[in-house]
């Protein structure tokens, strides 16, 4: 009789559990377990897509499961629009300048001294690119549905040696700048590599590398950059790349329509998200920034020669390349046009 008590009672409490965490549910739906592709350690770019994983097992009571495996486990950086199109997974983060011939659309929103500096203004203009029919058949190819921007901030550049303190102190510099910013840097007689993060940082350590440009302070921090770094430059904010998340169109397609509701109801929560794990990340790295290197502000006169130098006339010359596979000046204008609408 002891033993029955106590089995029903087990029972009892297996089943309370149970119904306490479907009543805890507010969407219900089939078990789905997904797989995300990520590249080294979780940090402020994937922050978002933390929250979005943990909101997905909260608001289904665990039946949609998201998971992000990191470090290159699923597949190398570079190929994660291969994995997409292959099926290997669900979903993936991509950088569009590791892969420009991949997702040539894309591109436009590596190009310098676009009208993002403001995160809020950024905000509003990569969701509205990342629907953009010609982004979208970029990821099209690839057999990806675009999700959300990494909303990566304005690129800084970290270096050792002799400190760039004008322009012409950049010609013969090794500098890992990817996207329109390389082109930028090129113009200033700079030496451009396009390594990836995790590859950059054993470079620069190396001695390979003598400067490298990352979203500040976030990815310098986190790609060990700032370990080795003697200066830094604070105000040339020439712009960033686009690293974003992708989802694979044939597991987004077999979801339910709660499913998928969900998701894109939760787009503006991740983008949140990404955007205070950068705030944050700035108030720590910043005084640290200042207390260990030397800070390179440059005037007003300097920046406004960069513009000139590296600004429009990269624009030109992508628009010119471009032109002929899709509406490259079209893209360009769009982004414009969006910035404007974002500051209204």
């Amino acid at each position: 009789m002891h033993t029955f008590v106590k089995v029903a009672l087990g029972a009892a409490v297996l089943s309370f559990c149970a119904a306490t965490q479907a009543s805890a549910a507010n969407i219900d739906g089939p078990s789905v377990f997904w797989k995300l592709s990520m590249w080294g350690k979780p940090r402020a770019l994937s922050a978002g897509i933390e929250v979005l994983a943990k909101r997905a097992a909260k608001e289904t009571g665990g039946k949609f499961k998201i998971k992000i495996f990191y470090g290159g486990q699923l597949s190398k950086s570079r190929e994660n629009l291969d994995g997409l199109k292959l099926n290997a997974f669900e979903g993936a983060a991509i950088c569009n300048f590791y892969h420009p011939g991949k997702n040539p659309a894309l591109m436009v929103l590596s190009l310098p001294f676009l009208p993002l500096g403001d995160p809020q203004v950024d905000k509003y203009v990569r969701t509205k690119m990342f629907e953009h029919p010609a982004i979208v058949a970029d990821m099209t190819k690839w057999n990806a549905l675009p999700y959300v921007s990494g909303l990566l901030p304005q690129y800084e550049i970290l270096g050792k040696g002799k400190a760039p303190v004008k322009l012409s102190d950049w010609k013969g510099m090794r500098v890992r700048a990817g996207g329109g910013l390389g082109s930028a840097m090129q113009k200033l007689g700079a030496i451009r590599t396009t390594l990836p993060a995790g590859e950059s940082s054993v470079a620069f350590q190396r001695g390979a590398l003598d400067a490298a440009a990352f979203p500040f302070t976030y990815a310098h921090v986190a790609f060990k950059i700032s370990e080795k770094a003697t200066w830094f430059t604070s105000n040339l904010t020439p712009g960033t790349s686009e690293c974003g998340w992708l989802f694979n169109k044939t597991a987004y397609n077999k979801l339910p329509a709660q499913y998928k509701k969900f998701l894109m109801g939760m787009r503006s929560e991740v983008m949140d998200a990404q955007l205070a794990a950068y705030a944050k990340a700035d108030k720590k790295n910043l005084p640290m920034f200042k207390k260990k290197m030397k800070e390179i502000r440059y005037d007003a006169a300097t920046l406004k020669k960069f513009r000139e130098v590296a600004g429009k006339p990269v624009w030109d010359a992508w628009i010119k390349k471009n032109q002929s596979k899709f509406d490259a000046k079209g893209l360009v204008d769009a982004v414009w046009k969006y910035a404007a609408e974002a500051k209204k």
